[in-house]
């Protein structure tokens, strides 16, 4: 393989014979993929198709690089950006939204920050009565696409991109309904005494 300056390898890169280029630049993207996600049991068909993918968006944003790293170092970023990107897709591949409402349907809408997790019975006892007027809040005042919404992406913790996918829509209308479903939630808030404040701060007393 052919050692190069940053500068060589973005005009290697940039000329019109870019293949000498683009297969060393493959082979350190291999190579540091298949150490980088050593543990996260890919296959090589898995790394060369994360390449594959990243030798394109390397190219695509080849504009970006501002030499403030060596070349190598920021193409296997993005490498790694691209490999995690697909695999955090693939473990939600075969999650539906309704399997994150399953069971849950009798209980309640609590997202897992606000879960009570405190040892001290006052306090327990507090946001217990805390949750319920959540909860009520929730299943009250919010749309049935709001509170699906909110369920996946905290309760669930799926990617707001994901969500967005499942339910037809894009991320700007995603992030627009959460905000939305927020505010009504603010509003509720504040009608029963409560300020999003300092209801954080309860359950940050632990």
């Amino acid at each position: 393989m052919t050692e190069r300056t940053n500068q060589e390898w973005c005009e290697a890169l940039r000329s019109r014979q870019t293949d000498a280029a683009i297969t060393d630049l493959r082979v350190v993207l291999l190579r540091g993929l298949r150490y980088g996600l050593i543990s996260y049991g890919v296959t090589e068909a898995d790394l060369e198709d994360f390449v594959q993918e990243a030798l394109v968006k390397v190219l695509r944003e080849l504009a970006s690089f501002r030499g403030e790293a060596r070349f190598t170092t920021w193409a296997q970023k993005v490498a790694v950006r691209v490999a995690l990107t697909e695999l955090r897709r693939r473990r939600w591949r075969d999650i539906s939204l309704q399997d994150l409402l399953v069971n849950r349907e009798n209980s309640d809408f609590t997202p897992d920050v606000l879960t009570d997790r405190g040892p001290d019975p006052e306090q327990t006892a507090v946001r217990r009565m805390m949750l319920e007027k959540i909860q009520r809040m929730i299943a009250e005042e919010l749309t049935d696409r709001q509170r699906q919404a909110m369920m996946a992406v905290m309760q669930g913790g799926m990617p707001m991109q994901e969500v967005a996918e499942r339910m037809g829509t894009n991320r700007n209308a995603m992030y627009k309904l959460l905000h939305d479903a927020r505010q009504r939630l603010k509003k509720a808030m504040l009608r029963e005494g409560l300020s999003p404040e300092e209801l954080l701060a309860m359950f940050d007393e632990r």
